[in-house]
């Protein structure tokens, strides 16, 4: 009896480890009308700075994130960000993302309110070209001010917000046109 409760616990794991796998829930998805509310942004006018970005949507339903970074009164951030119920990302091992952008590079950044820090991975685009990829956990570090530390470790069941940020002084013009990102299980 003891190995048929052992094979049978194995059995459940194995099944929702593998059912769990491939899965993904749309966190960004404009054309299915998910995450297109609850936006807001965050230049660095908050410090002094006069960056400028703004958020729409454009007639092939994608969200576009755009504006102009300034390096003037020691500015040089734009960011947006979405929230989202905490709990929601629960159980995700990462991120997929769809888009197109303008050769620069920005970040994507998660937030749960209790803490000062965010959790931020760069990732690169190709002017005018789509790209879709894929963002682990682990590559997401804990940062403040534009320094990265080592701690407090994420933990995805309490982020209660995710957005994007374009900052490391790349002064003027910037356009990310976002398809989708997905939570990947």
């Amino acid at each position: 009896m003891k190995s048929y409760k052992t094979y049978c616990i194995f059995i459940f794991f194995f099944l929702n480890t593998t059912l769990m796998q491939g899965q993904e829930i749309d966190i960004i998805n404009i054309e299915k009308q998910i995450g297109n509310n609850n936006w807001s942004i965050v230049n660095d006018n908050v410090m002094g700075g006069i960056s400028e970005s703004n958020l729409s949507i454009n007639d092939k339903n994608n969200l576009i994130f755009n504006g102009s970074v300034s390096l003037e009164n020691n500015g040089g951030f734009a960011s947006s960000r979405l929230s989202i119920e905490k709990g929601s990302l629960k159980k995700i091992k990462g991120f997929k993302i769809k888009f197109i952008g303008d050769g620069k590079t920005y970040k994507l950044r998660l937030r749960q309110s209790n803490r000062r820090v965010s959790y931020s991975t760069d990732f690169d685009t190709i002017q005018g070209k789509w790209l879709e990829i894929e963002i682990p956990l682990e590559d997401l570090k804990p940062m403040w001010r534009g320094y990265y530390y080592d701690s407090p470790l994420l933990e995805i069941e309490n982020i209660n917000s995710i957005g994007f940020q374009i900052s490391d002084k790349q002064e003027g013009f910037f356009e990310l046109e976002i398809k989708f990102v997905k939570g990947v299980y």
